[in-house]
């Protein structure tokens, strides 16, 4: 009845307005189709209103994909099911692994920087709690990010007092060029950092020509890192910010690191290297949707209780739950590895977060 009633009514879907051709990909259709096969595009040549362009929008919110609904139906509640369906074959099922973990944590970290800049007194109660959570997943992360970065500020800060205060000592082009390139690059950056303090030359090819050295783009960028100590050291809290906001791509990049170890101590699994990586994003991306989920409810009590409760306890027993689904292994094997995994995760972690964060640095 439903279908006959869209026949005959005046929507997009009715059968008055359907080609024999689809408008999107040029696929050859029959009348009765409603969707084009190839590209599932509607088959409808009736011009656009804003009744259909609002009912459709309003229909993409309340019936969202199925493949949106499943993977978040079976990434929260069941851990490990749905990177093993994924292995098995079900693709279309559910939305990409690694295009949905980056969509979600980057909303999330949007999302908290919205509360931040509305709510900034929320900022001591994420302190708090990390404090109280200690080292563990994403809040790790975050600390290592701000650890290392306040101890970098302050050994530099520590090592310039002690320095005794002598007249700059110049290195001409030509002997930095016999030097080899960590040797002449820190060499390069200390003449560059003594020069800068001493005369105050933001400009760089003023600067270099000062110094009767070659004004190249290697040379320029050397010199403009200066600017970057300084603005660094001026407010250590917006670089901090800086860093965290690229934490989404540090992950994407440092799950290849981890995933070598899955594949290592699960070896004699049928498993490949990539459904490994998979399994991984699964877990990171069932962390930044909870912390999506609990963000709010923690906003409106005033504390940071339920993301406590994430790290401290729901994390560690998802993730013991998805390697038991997944693996398909004894409780007190799974147990093992899950202890092994998480001190690799721990310790590579932070050898990552300190090079991230001299990267960062060094693009800032």
């Amino acid at each position: 009845m439903k279908r006959k009633k869209d026949e005959n009514s005046n929507s997009r879907k009715s059968l008055q307005y359907r080609g024999t051709k689809c408008l999107n990909c040029e696929q050859p259709l029959d009348i009765s189709d409603i969707y084009c096969p190839y590209c599932s595009q509607l088959n409808s040549n009736k011009q656009l209103s804003a009744k259909d362009f609002f009912g459709e929008f309003l229909n993409s919110i309340v019936v969202f994909d199925s493949r949106f609904r499943n993977t978040l139906k079976d990434l929260l509640f069941r851990p490990g099911i749905i990177t093993r369906n994924y292995a098995k074959g079900q693709r279309l099922k559910y939305a990409n692994p690694f295009r949905f973990f980056l969509s979600v944590s980057i909303i999330y970290f949007l999302l908290n920087s919205l509360i931040n800049i509305i709510n900034p007194g929320i900022e001591d109660d994420l302190n708090l709690s990390s404090k109280i959570m200690g080292n563990a997943g994403l809040d790790s992360l975050e600390q290592n990010v701000k650890m290392t970065t306040t101890e970098a500020i302050s050994f530099a800060d520590s090592v310039e007092k002690q320095k005794p205060k002598k007249a700059l000592s110049y290195i001409s082009e030509k002997e930095l060029d016999t030097m080899s390139f960590v040797e002449s690059y820190t060499e390069r950056f200390s003449l560059y950092n003594s020069f800068y303090k001493k005369n105050k030359i933001k400009n760089a090819e003023v600067a270099l020509d000062s110094l009767h050295h070659r004004n190249t783009y290697f040379n320029r960028w050397v010199y403009s890192k200066n600017t970057s100590v300084e603005k660094i050291k001026e407010n250590p809290a917006a670089f901090v910010n800086y860093v965290i906001s690229k934490i989404p791509f540090f992950l994407f990049f440092f799950t290849p690191f981890f995933a070598f170890f899955f594949w290592v101590i699960y070896s004699r699994k049928k498993y490949t290297y990539m459904e490994h990586m998979v399994f991984i994003f699964h877990i990171f991306s069932f962390i930044f949707l909870a912390l999506l989920l609990f963000i709010i409810p923690d906003l409106i009590i005033g504390s940071q209780f339920l993301v406590g409760c994430l790290f401290l306890f729901i994390g560690p027993i998802y993730f013991y739950k998805a390697l038991r689904n997944f693996y398909h292994q004894s409780r007190m094997l799974t147990l093992i590895k899950f202890v092994f995994l998480n001190t690799v995760f721990v310790i590579g972690l932070t050898f990552a977060t300190i090079i991230f964060v001299a990267a960062s640095a060094a693009v800032y």
